[in-house]
């Protein structure tokens, strides 16, 4: 079956909006062997990653067919920048109760900004697949809440022995959990096209181009002791970054084996080609009072005081309303990353990260580099 046949097919002519979870399972319903499926995928879902057969690298060709097509990529892209169907319900929880904690994540209010906390504090705040709900319904929450003006987002304090009791951003994706084979390949493209995409560019509209109009705020990132992996790719999403004098960014991919999400084409933007292929290629640390950090970071702040940081930039940021904020970010987007650029980035991205996935170099990578062998899940 041609996939853009098939997405035409499912998605009504593009009329209808399938998040990649589901467009892939109807796939597989109505188009059988052009993706895995149900039974197929939870067999194995069961196995260590080093035994599976990679059957899901199917879902990478046919979605990157998909994203390759300017039309039908724009369409998916769309789709996975709507609300979650469940968020309307979270937040109506949120905005009666001005909290809300969800797996993975908590909101609260502060002042005129809803501040997200990430949440997995056994394994230092690292993102995987007990924390990808939850974080996109924090996210659709944050954007859609009529009583805040700005984002705020932040990890949060840790029980992971050598951290104990520290605030922590972020430590990128679960590499325990990718050993075990706890990580689906949908993983990455419901993360990268879902709520990390959402940050950067709003929350879209059935009716509207989400190029042209989307709900969207200012996002504030609070960066404590480090930002590795994922947690530095959400960074080059955020509009504004405080960092403590003591915190650094990495992006450890070569030693991970897999592909650093969007990073490959936005941190170029920030620290220049050259720096970001050491980043990415040589795991160069990025100190964010270093000179490369603070191109990524726009206040250093001291160790102990990142609370009065995040109270004062939120009211600096809010104290005259953010009317033009929306305009602003539209405006910057419009020459940095047009809608079709991601879209075609992504393309390569389901391609790749689908062979990176599966590859025995992943594993021998982390069995090298990260002991994985002898970590408990």
């Amino acid at each position: 079956m041609d996939p853009l046949a098939a997405y035409d097919a499912l998605s009504a002519g593009r009329t209808r909006f399938l998040r990649v979870d589901e467009l892939c399972r109807q796939a597989a319903e109505r188009f059988p062997g052009l993706v895995p499926g149900a039974g197929d995928l939870e067999a194995e879902a069961a196995l260590p990653q080093r035994d599976k057969q990679g059957l899901e690298k199917a879902q990478g060709a046919f979605l990157a067919a998909v994203l390759s097509d300017p039309a039908a990529g724009a369409h998916l892209c769309h789709a996975m920048l709507l609300p979650r169907a469940d968020s309307a319900g979270h937040l109506a929880e949120f905005e009666a109760k001005g909290e809300l904690s969800l797996a993975g994540a908590h909101l609260a209010r502060q002042g005129k900004a809803v501040v997200l906390t990430m949440r997995n504090p056994r394994y230092l705040n690292a993102e995987d697949e007990t924390t990808l709900e939850g974080m996109e319904i924090a996210v659709d929450v944050a954007l859609l809440d009529r009583q805040s003006e700005l984002c705020v987002l932040r990890g949060d304090m840790v029980t992971h022995t050598k951290h104990a009791g520290q605030r922590v951003f972020g430590a990128g994706i679960n590499l325990t959990h990718l050993y075990q084979g706890k990580i689906r390949f949908l993983w990455y493209l419901i993360r990268d096209l879902g709520f990390v995409n959402k940050m950067y560019r709003g929350l879209a509209l059935p009716e509207a181009d989400p190029e042209v109009d989307c709900r969207e705020k200012p996002w504030v990132a609070a960066v404590e002791r480090f930002a590795i992996g994922g947690h530095c790719q959400i960074l080059l999403t955020m509009d504004y970054v405080l960092a403590a004098a003591d915190a650094y960014m990495t992006l450890p991919a070569r030693k991970e084996g897999i592909i650093p999400g969007a990073a490959n084409l936005r941190l170029p933007r920030f620290v220049g080609a050259r720096v970001a292929r050491q980043a990415i290629l040589a795991e160069r640390r990025l100190d964010c009072i270093s000179p490369e950090g603070r191109k990524i970071c726009d206040e250093i702040v001291p160790v102990t005081g990142m609370d009065q940081a995040i109270a004062r930039t939120i009211e600096h940021l809010t104290n005259s309303g953010v009317v033009s904020a929306a305009g602003n970010k539209r405006a910057f987007r419009a020459g940095e990353e047009p809608l079709d650029i991601f879209r075609r980035y992504m393309a390569v991205y389901a391609r790749e990260q689908a062979q990176c996935h599966f590859s025995p170099a992943l594993i021998d990578n982390l069995e090298r580099h990260w002991d994985a062998a002898n970590r408990r899940g």
